[in-house]
């Protein structure tokens, strides 16, 4: 038993290498730490010369590392350690500037199971504060082995480990840490612990483990406990009399299995177990952080499968339910209801973005839902509330929104249009971040279809400028949406629209798209190119100003290594240049393009075939002024004979285009 006083422990003990005291210690621990009511009766003790109250508390993590104390000094150091970073967050951020972290851990060394579930215990209060930085768990690689072995001492030290690994593991690549160090084999077995904590915090450990993790979750579905595999332990853990964090976790584990394809969506453990559980945490009677989760986590889950949304639409009411989500927070008129007002304030934000991203999901692909969701109480207006919400979460959950209904040709054309989204959605555009401008853009993308009301009022506000700009970005979504925007404005313009497109675009950036190493922003350049150049007017006006360039264009494409589609839709563009009056000359008088389009008729693939054969039909139609030097120029190259040929082909659509050809020369 200790038989020193404060002074007498203050000298005996030599220095450490991991913080400097250049003061008392007992002062530095008080100036360095904010103490809170939980944790100044501990500290108080240092102030008292009986020995047996110093034991808890005296110099802490000096005292902690030395290995001349006794074991039960440093396991009640590491508690008291554990009471202070329960306290404010600038207690851990102390606890951390002297190195907390590196001292426990060398804790975890010693044969002692009381002091090692301390230390761990200490580890866990740190490491779940939002102040400490996950990566100082993976900076020694001994680290993770070590607790990997310590499973096994104690349902404490699996509980403790458990969740330090639940909350450190944020990312791919702490995924793969944990799983190339046997996390999987070394917890399985603890989902059927005989302690509730343990079994809790496993199941977290596997929920954060498999998230977006194909490796995991195909590794998951494989194993067994017991002779049972772990979905249908799973399933098990989210039956209605178990608690609801575990009903909500395994629903994730499950979720997060489905959609990395290793448990199928229509798999009766997701339709009739999983999803079910997860609508159940939408109803009224759940916790407000419960009908978060649930329907974040029912979100991801029916994010891509037209089936699954379907499900979710029509089970206990969904879209009518989530409509409440929005009710927050409620009034109160007794002060009693403070509290809940604040409880309600704290979550409204979260309510209202998950709801957003929920019908997001349910009105992905199915008009009938996308209808009865717009129809949904205030519908629109909320999400136009939610456009302009001071959350940024909220904002790009609306949007996401949006863009998931703005796929309905008949809201588009009504509900849309009634509520005039373009005006927030284009404020929404201005100095955004990426993530909300590639959602955003999108949305636009398809309030710009030629069927739609706002695409006028859309291009009266600076839109054309807008997405040129989006055209230079290095983030490639935003390059592919501001150029599809751009395509779908084009289509059926007026001249003075697709004028404005190609001087806010530049030669200069239409050729940086068109040699741009993505296939999705070359294709959408090429729709852009094909739009603008339609009706003969506006052809042949075009290709007076940007001929030149467009010609040169053409051509790198139509000799570069490019896929069938790319080589078809710039056929294409030929066909319609060479439909202009005055622009088809810029095809006739270019040997080179002219042999391009001979050696297109004779290609193996019969799309390019067929866009080929529209740019001849368009040269040698007979009721336009020079046609006869035009068929007798391309007579002299052969094309009659490779027609000649086509009118034999077993394509159907070959045959009749070579024959349409072959009678102009006719005529």
């Amino acid at each position: 038993m200790l038989k020193h006083g404060v002074n007498s422990l203050r000298r005996c003990c030599p220095a450490v290498t991991y913080c400097t005291f250049e003061y008392d210690p007992v002062v530095w621990l008080l100036s360095c730490l904010e103490v809170t009511a939980s944790s100044r009766h501990y500290v108080d003790r240092l102030f008292d010369l009986d020995p047996q109250k110093v034991l808890q508390g005296v110099m802490l993590l000096y005292l902690l590392q030395q290995e001349t104390s006794s074991t039960e000094l440093r396991t009640e150091c590491a508690v008291v350690l554990g009471s202070l970073a329960m306290g404010t967050e600038n207690n851990v951020k102390s606890l951390l500037d002297c190195h907390i972290i590196p001292a426990l851990l060398q804790g975890l060394l010693s044969p002692d199971l009381k002091f090692i579930e301390a230390c761990l215990r200490c580890l866990r209060t740190v490491f779940i504060s939002p102040v400490t930085p996950e990566d100082l768990l993976y900076t020694d690689a001994t680290v993770i082995s070590h607790l990997m072995a310590l499973l096994s001492r104690s349902r404490y030290t699996q509980e403790y480990i458990c969740q330090i690994f639940s909350h450190c593991c944020k990312g791919p690549d702490h995924q793969t840490i944990l799983f190339n160090h046997g996390a999987v084999q070394n917890i399985a077995h603890l989902l059927v612990s005989t302690s509730y904590k343990v079994r809790m915090q496993a199941l977290k450990c596997f929920s954060v483990l498999a998230f977006e993790n194909p490796q995991v979750s195909m590794t998951l579905v494989n194993v067994s406990v017991d002779g049972e595999l772990l979905p249908q332990i799973f399933v098990k853990m989210l039956q209605r009399d178990k608690p609801i964090e575990m009903q909500l976790t395994s629903a994730k584990c499950l979720t997060s299995m489905c959609r990395a394809g290793a448990i199928r969506t229509d798999d009766s453990c997701i339709v009739l177990k999983t999803l079910p559980c997860l609508v159940r945490m939408c109803s009224k009677e759940r916790l407000l952080e419960e009908r978060v989760e649930g329907a974040e986590t029912l979100a991801y889950l029916i994010e891509t499968d037209v089936e699954l949304q379907r499900i979710a639409s029509i089970t206990d009411h969904l879209i009518v339910m989530l409509a409440d989500y929005f009710k927050y927070p409620s009034s109160v008129s007794a002060i009693t209801d403070i509290k809940r007002l604040d409880h309600d304030l704290k979550h409204a934000h979260e309510l209202r973005q998950a709801a957003f991203k929920l019908y997001a999901s349910l009105g992905a692909n199915d008009e009938d839902i996308r209808k009865k969701i717009i129809e949904t109480e205030n519908m629109m207006d909320r999400i136009v509330n939610g456009l302009s919400e001071s959350s940024i979460k909220v904002r790009l959950a609306a949007v996401r929104c949006l863009h998931s209904l703005s796929r309905s040709v008949q809201q588009l054309r009504t509900s849309f249009q009634d509520h005039a989204v373009w005006k927030p959605l284009m404020k929404v555009l201005q100095n955004a971040p990426n993530e909300m401008l590639v959602v955003a853009s999108s949305t636009l993308c398809n309030l710009l279809l030629e069927f739609s009301p706002s695409k006028e009022p859309i291009l009266e506000s600076g839109a054309i400028e807008l997405l040129c700009s989006l055209t230079q970005s290095e983030n490639l979504a935003l390059r592919v949406n501001g150029i599809w925007a751009l395509m779908n404005m084009a289509f059926q313009a007026e001249q003075k629209i697709k004028s404005d497109i190609l001087r806010g675009l530049s030669t200069e950036q239409l050729f940086q798209l068109l040699s741009d190493s993505d296939v999705n922003v070359l294709m959408k350049t090429l729709g852009l190119l094909r739009n603008l150049l339609s009706t003969r007017p506006h052809i042949d006006h075009i290709m007076s100003t940007h001929g030149k360039q467009i010609m040169q264009a053409v051509t790198l494409i139509l000799e570069g290594e490019h896929n069938i589609e790319v080589k078809e839709q710039t056929l294409c563009i030929l066909a319609n240049i060479a439909d202009g009056t005055t622009a088809k000359e810029l095809i006739m008088t270019n040997d080179d393009i002219l042999q391009k389009i001979k050696y297109y008729m004779s290609h193996s693939n019969a799309k390019l075939q067929l866009a080929a054969m529209f740019c001849i039909s368009n040269l040698i139609w007979n009721e336009e002024e020079g046609s006869q030097e035009r068929q007798d120029k391309l007579r002299d190259m052969g094309i009659v004979d490779i027609l000649h040929k086509l009118s034999q082909s077993s394509d159907p659509n070959l045959c009749d285009k070579a024959k349409t050809a072959l009678q102009q020369y006719l005529a």
